[in-house]
């Protein structure tokens, strides 16, 4: 008997899981209940119910005081490595780099996940640290990134000055702009006049935008 079987898990539970796999393997930091609430058509509460027996099972674990702190357990980790190898079939097409979800060109915004794909391959071939985000918002119009646009990234934690990028502010807003590291702060420029710097002490580069596709 598979592990799947013997924990019993609900098909909604299973997909919770993969969920939050999901967003640990692709992004800098964990989904929310909001955001899991948002992807799976349901309340926060449902989703609460869910995490609450996925907890009772032993696979996942969370940190009460924290909006981004789902993380699978030891156990999580073997059932979906087991789900993998059982389900060939759910094997997904190279061709084409994954769009994770929104990421803010105005003020930030936390950035939700979703289940698009765009074929970019003959551009920036299907390389594991490329991905894309669709952007939301107009501070980035001076560098011709409009809202709606797709900003092509690959994936780093560091960034020469002047670089544009995705980046994580406070741990919970995700945005695109030039990344700028001053002595006692980063500052994330935007291009349209009309928005503010932004500056922070907590800042998270999830990715170096390398190009731009937009939809006519």
């Amino acid at each position: 008997m598979s592990l799947i079987n013997q924990m019993t898990l609900t098909p909604r539970q299973f997909q919770v899981l993969k969920l939050v796999d999901s967003s640990r393997q692709n992004r800098c930091y964990s989904i929310t209940l909001q955001e899991l609430a948002d992807l799976l058509g349901t309340s926060r509460t449902t989703v609460f119910e869910h995490i609450a027996g996925l907890k009772e099972k032993g696979l996942l674990s969370a940190d009460p005081g924290k909006a981004r702190s789902l993380n699978l357990t030891s156990k999580a980790l073997k059932l979906l490595k087991e789900a993998a190898i059982e389900d060939t079939s759910a094997a997904e097409s190279s061709d084409g780099i994954a769009v994770l979800g929104r990421i803010a060109a105005g003020l930030p915004i936390e950035a939700i996940e979703n289940v698009e794909r765009i074929s970019m391959q003959s551009q920036f071939g299907s390389d594991e640290d490329t991905f894309a985000l669709k952007v939301q918002g107009d501070s980035m119009t001076g560098d011709g990134i409009f809202d709606g646009d797709f900003v092509v990234c690959k994936k780093s934690q560091n960034a020469q000055n002047g670089k544009i990028v995705a980046a994580i502010v406070d741990n919970e807003n995700a945005t695109v702009k030039r990344f700028f590291k001053e002595s006692d702060r980063i500052r994330l420029e935007p291009s349209n006049p009309a928005y503010e710097p932004i500056y922070t002490q907590n800042c998270t580069i999830a990715g170096i935008v390398v190009g731009l596709m937009r939809k006519i």
